[in-house]
Protein backbone atom coordinates (compact mmCIF):
# COMPACT_ATOMS: atom_id res chain seq x y z
CA UNK A 1 0.00 0.00 0.00
CA UNK A 2 2.99 2.47 0.67
CA UNK A 3 4.28 4.74 -2.42
CA UNK A 4 8.01 3.23 -3.57
CA UNK A 5 10.37 5.70 -3.36
CA UNK A 6 10.06 6.27 -7.67
CA UNK A 7 6.06 7.30 -6.89
CA UNK A 8 7.73 9.73 -4.18
CA UNK A 9 10.62 11.17 -6.26
CA UNK A 10 7.66 12.13 -9.11
CA UNK A 11 4.72 12.78 -7.28
CA UNK A 12 4.51 16.44 -8.08
CA UNK A 13 4.16 14.74 -11.56
CA UNK A 14 1.56 12.28 -10.80
CA UNK A 15 -0.14 15.19 -8.87
CA UNK A 16 -0.54 17.16 -11.93
CA UNK A 17 -1.92 13.81 -13.71
CA UNK A 18 -4.52 13.49 -11.30
CA UNK A 19 -5.90 17.38 -11.11
CA UNK A 20 -5.91 17.17 -15.12
CA UNK A 21 -7.80 13.79 -15.02
CA UNK A 22 -10.41 15.64 -12.49
CA UNK A 23 -10.59 18.35 -14.87
CA UNK A 24 -10.75 16.07 -18.02
CA UNK A 25 -13.21 13.31 -17.21
CA UNK A 26 -11.89 11.80 -19.80
CA UNK A 27 -14.10 8.66 -19.59
CA UNK A 28 -17.03 11.23 -20.91
CA UNK A 29 -17.24 10.08 -24.39
CA UNK A 30 -20.49 9.53 -26.13
CA UNK A 31 -20.25 7.73 -29.71
CA UNK A 32 -16.66 7.96 -29.87
CA UNK A 33 -16.52 11.54 -29.47
CA UNK A 34 -15.19 13.69 -26.21
CA UNK A 35 -18.27 16.10 -24.77
CA UNK A 36 -17.21 18.03 -22.09
CA UNK A 37 -19.30 18.33 -18.81
CA UNK A 38 -22.17 20.72 -19.33
CA UNK A 39 -21.95 21.62 -15.59
CA UNK A 40 -19.09 21.80 -12.48
CA UNK A 41 -19.23 20.01 -9.07
CA UNK A 42 -19.89 23.74 -7.96
CA UNK A 43 -23.30 23.53 -9.26
CA UNK A 44 -24.33 19.80 -9.39
CA UNK A 45 -23.95 19.64 -5.46
CA UNK A 46 -26.32 22.22 -4.40
CA UNK A 47 -28.68 20.96 -6.89
CA UNK A 48 -28.20 17.45 -5.67
CA UNK A 49 -29.12 18.60 -1.79
CA UNK A 50 -31.82 20.57 -3.40
CA UNK A 51 -33.52 18.09 -4.86
CA UNK A 52 -33.04 15.21 -1.99
CA UNK A 53 -35.12 18.19 0.20
CA UNK A 54 -32.26 18.28 2.46
CA UNK A 55 -31.39 22.62 1.38
CA UNK A 56 -32.74 25.13 -0.87
CA UNK A 57 -30.19 25.40 -3.68
CA UNK A 58 -29.34 28.91 -2.55
CA UNK A 59 -28.34 27.81 0.72
CA UNK A 60 -26.75 24.95 -0.32
CA UNK A 61 -24.72 27.12 -3.32
CA UNK A 62 -23.48 29.34 -0.04
CA UNK A 63 -22.66 26.25 1.82
CA UNK A 64 -20.76 24.87 -0.82
CA UNK A 65 -18.70 27.95 -1.54
CA UNK A 66 -18.04 28.91 2.29
CA UNK A 67 -16.63 24.79 2.17
CA UNK A 68 -14.45 25.58 -0.36
CA UNK A 69 -13.11 28.82 0.89
CA UNK A 70 -12.60 27.39 4.20
CA UNK A 71 -10.68 24.00 2.63
CA UNK A 72 -8.73 26.82 0.96
CA UNK A 73 -7.41 29.54 3.38
CA UNK A 74 -7.10 26.39 5.69
CA UNK A 75 -4.77 24.56 3.78
CA UNK A 76 -2.51 27.41 2.97
CA UNK A 77 -2.18 27.91 6.48
CA UNK A 78 -0.79 24.07 7.00
CA UNK A 79 1.16 24.22 4.05
CA UNK A 80 2.87 27.55 4.43
CA UNK A 81 2.90 26.65 8.47
CA UNK A 82 4.44 23.39 7.67
CA UNK A 83 6.89 24.38 5.16
CA UNK A 84 8.55 27.29 7.56
CA UNK A 85 9.14 24.71 10.26
CA UNK A 86 10.48 21.67 8.00
CA UNK A 87 12.14 24.13 5.67
CA UNK A 88 11.30 24.65 2.18
CA UNK A 89 14.23 22.02 1.44
CA UNK A 90 13.20 19.57 2.62
CA UNK A 91 9.67 19.77 1.41
CA UNK A 92 10.28 20.31 -1.83
CA UNK A 93 13.01 17.63 -2.02
CA UNK A 94 12.56 14.76 -4.51
CA UNK A 95 14.26 12.55 -1.77
CA UNK A 96 12.86 11.39 1.93
CA UNK A 97 15.05 13.12 4.69
CA UNK A 98 15.28 11.33 8.19
CA UNK A 99 18.01 13.20 10.21
CA UNK A 100 15.68 13.94 13.34
CA UNK A 101 12.02 13.83 13.89
CA UNK A 102 10.23 16.97 13.34
CA UNK A 103 8.30 17.64 16.90
CA UNK A 104 7.64 21.60 16.70
CA UNK A 105 5.31 24.40 14.88
CA UNK A 106 1.95 22.29 13.18
CA UNK A 107 3.63 18.74 13.80
CA UNK A 108 3.04 18.64 17.54
CA UNK A 109 -0.61 18.79 16.29
CA UNK A 110 -0.25 16.64 13.16
CA UNK A 111 1.99 14.55 12.27
CA UNK A 112 1.21 15.42 8.62
CA UNK A 113 0.19 18.70 8.16
CA UNK A 114 1.62 19.13 4.85
CA UNK A 115 -0.29 16.19 3.08
CA UNK A 116 -3.35 17.27 5.25
CA UNK A 117 -3.65 20.99 3.74
CA UNK A 118 -2.60 19.76 0.39
CA UNK A 119 -5.84 17.58 0.26
CA UNK A 120 -7.89 20.33 1.72
CA UNK A 121 -6.62 22.72 -0.66
CA UNK A 122 -7.35 19.74 -3.76
CA UNK A 123 -10.98 19.96 -1.83
CA UNK A 124 -11.70 23.16 -2.93
CA UNK A 125 -10.45 23.37 -5.53
CA UNK A 126 -12.19 20.78 -7.15
CA UNK A 127 -15.71 22.63 -6.94
CA UNK A 128 -14.48 23.66 -10.52
CA UNK A 129 -14.50 19.99 -11.79
CA UNK A 130 -17.39 18.16 -13.26
CA UNK A 131 -18.95 16.03 -10.67
CA UNK A 132 -17.64 12.78 -11.78
CA UNK A 133 -13.98 14.21 -12.21
CA UNK A 134 -14.18 15.63 -8.78
CA UNK A 135 -15.64 12.72 -7.25
CA UNK A 136 -12.54 10.32 -8.92
CA UNK A 137 -10.32 12.79 -8.42
CA UNK A 138 -10.94 13.38 -4.60
CA UNK A 139 -10.15 9.25 -4.20
CA UNK A 140 -7.55 9.14 -5.78
CA UNK A 141 -5.84 11.94 -4.29
CA UNK A 142 -6.74 10.44 -0.96
CA UNK A 143 -5.23 7.09 -1.90
CA UNK A 144 -2.17 8.05 -3.48
CA UNK A 145 -1.56 11.22 -0.43
CA UNK A 146 -1.77 8.18 2.03
CA UNK A 147 0.23 5.81 0.14
CA UNK A 148 2.88 8.71 0.28
CA UNK A 149 2.31 8.94 4.24
CA UNK A 150 2.78 5.43 4.56
CA UNK A 151 6.01 5.17 2.46
CA UNK A 152 7.42 8.39 4.74
CA UNK A 153 6.75 6.69 7.99
CA UNK A 154 8.24 3.19 7.00
CA UNK A 155 11.49 5.19 6.11
CA UNK A 156 11.54 7.76 9.28
CA UNK A 157 10.58 4.45 11.10
CA UNK A 158 13.79 2.67 9.61
CA UNK A 159 15.91 5.84 10.18
CA UNK A 160 14.83 7.00 13.42
CA UNK A 161 13.34 4.41 15.13
CA UNK A 162 12.72 5.06 18.99
CA UNK A 163 12.53 8.92 18.87
CA UNK A 164 9.75 8.28 15.78
CA UNK A 165 7.69 5.69 17.42
CA UNK A 166 7.71 7.71 20.51
CA UNK A 167 6.67 10.69 18.46
CA UNK A 168 4.07 8.86 16.16
CA UNK A 169 2.51 7.17 19.21
CA UNK A 170 1.96 11.25 20.40
CA UNK A 171 1.02 12.71 17.43
CA UNK A 172 -2.32 11.80 15.43
CA UNK A 173 -1.70 11.12 11.59
CA UNK A 174 -3.89 13.07 9.94
CA UNK A 175 -6.70 14.35 12.43
CA UNK A 176 -5.17 17.03 14.80
CA UNK A 177 -5.33 17.47 18.17
CA UNK A 178 -6.34 20.68 19.50
CA UNK A 179 -3.81 20.13 22.90
CA UNK A 180 -0.67 19.04 21.79
CA UNK A 181 0.92 15.75 24.00
CA UNK A 182 4.52 16.91 23.08
CA UNK A 183 6.62 19.95 24.12
CA UNK A 184 7.72 22.44 21.17
CA UNK A 185 11.59 21.29 20.22
CA UNK A 186 13.70 24.34 19.71
CA UNK A 187 12.94 25.56 15.96
CA UNK A 188 13.49 28.97 13.27
CA UNK A 189 10.96 28.89 11.11
CA UNK A 190 11.27 30.57 8.12
CA UNK A 191 8.20 32.31 7.02
CA UNK A 192 9.39 34.54 4.08
CA UNK A 193 10.83 31.41 2.58
CA UNK A 194 7.75 29.39 3.24
CA UNK A 195 5.76 32.50 1.26
CA UNK A 196 7.57 32.46 -1.59
CA UNK A 197 7.98 28.39 -1.66
CA UNK A 198 4.13 28.03 -1.11
CA UNK A 199 2.70 30.68 -3.32
CA UNK A 200 0.66 28.41 -5.12
CA UNK A 201 -1.88 27.14 -2.18
CA UNK A 202 -1.80 30.71 -0.93
CA UNK A 203 -2.60 33.15 -4.40
CA UNK A 204 -5.32 30.89 -5.26
CA UNK A 205 -7.07 30.57 -1.90
CA UNK A 206 -6.65 34.03 -1.44
CA UNK A 207 -8.78 34.25 -5.33
CA UNK A 208 -11.04 31.86 -3.93
CA UNK A 209 -12.09 33.91 -1.42
CA UNK A 210 -12.04 37.15 -3.33
CA UNK A 211 -13.96 35.59 -6.18
CA UNK A 212 -15.60 32.87 -5.63
CA UNK A 213 -19.07 35.44 -5.21
CA UNK A 214 -18.71 35.90 -8.44
CA UNK A 215 -19.72 32.10 -8.94
CA UNK A 216 -17.95 32.02 -12.46
CA UNK A 217 -15.71 28.94 -12.31
CA UNK A 218 -13.79 29.84 -15.83
CA UNK A 219 -12.51 33.41 -13.46
CA UNK A 220 -11.33 30.44 -10.98
CA UNK A 221 -9.66 28.33 -13.22
CA UNK A 222 -7.77 30.93 -14.67
CA UNK A 223 -6.56 32.22 -11.41
CA UNK A 224 -5.83 28.74 -10.61
CA UNK A 225 -3.30 28.42 -13.82
CA UNK A 226 -1.97 32.04 -12.56
CA UNK A 227 -1.28 30.82 -9.30
CA UNK A 228 0.62 27.85 -10.68
CA UNK A 229 2.34 29.67 -12.81
CA UNK A 230 3.78 31.89 -10.64
CA UNK A 231 4.82 29.23 -8.38
CA UNK A 232 7.15 28.21 -11.25
CA UNK A 233 8.55 31.52 -11.54
CA UNK A 234 9.13 32.38 -7.74
CA UNK A 235 11.51 29.00 -7.79
CA UNK A 236 14.07 31.05 -9.03
CA UNK A 237 13.92 33.08 -6.06
CA UNK A 238 14.26 30.53 -3.47
CA UNK A 239 17.83 29.56 -1.96
CA UNK A 240 19.48 27.36 -3.89
CA UNK A 241 18.60 23.54 -3.50
CA UNK A 242 15.23 24.67 -2.31
CA UNK A 243 13.43 24.39 -5.67
CA UNK A 244 13.37 20.47 -6.88
CA UNK A 245 9.69 18.78 -7.17
CA UNK A 246 6.92 19.70 -4.82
Amino acid sequence: MKATQLEFRFRLIIILLLYTVGFWAPWTWIAGHYVPPATTAWLAVPTLLDRWGWMRLDHASLLVTWLAIVFGLAGAALRVWGTAYLSASVVHSGAMHGGQVMASGPYRYVRNPLYLGSYLLGLSIAILMPPSGAAVFAVLLGVFYFRLILGEEAFLASQSAEAYLSYKRQVPRLVPRLRPRISAAPAHPQWLTSLVAEVFPVVFSLCLAVLAWRYQPLLLVKCLLVSFGLSLVTRAFLPKGQGATA
